[in-house]
């Protein structure tokens, strides 16, 4: 079993990773993914709206526009701190 720091650690690398780039998978048309923005734990506003930026980016090099897009937000000031807003993306294929 991974020592409490370890999960900790992962805790905090999951609650900040944005959306990997990824094409569709054969004969499918669209791709969907998650990108999880993790407010400041002080004051207010996203520190890393960059990240839903180029995840959007990265598609759109891929031959991706934006479909639809969805937010859920979450209150939490549990572990790691500050809120966090999650952004489904679906991006349809323009091939």
């Amino acid at each position: 079993m991974d020592s409490p720091a370890a999960l900790v650690e992962h805790i905090k690398s999951e609650a900040a990773a944005g959306g990997q780039p990824r094409p569709a998978a054969n004969g499918m048309s669209y791709v969907v993914l998650q990108v999880v923005l993790k407010e400041k734990l002080w004051g207010t506003g996203s520190g890393n709206l960059t990240e839903l930026e180029n995840a959007i980016n990265a598609q759109a090099a891929m031959g991706y526009r934006l479909h639809t897009i969805t937010t859920a937000a979450s209150g939490s000031k549990g572990l790691g701190g500050g809120d966090r807003i999650q952004a489904t993306l679906v991006f349809e294929s323009l091939v």
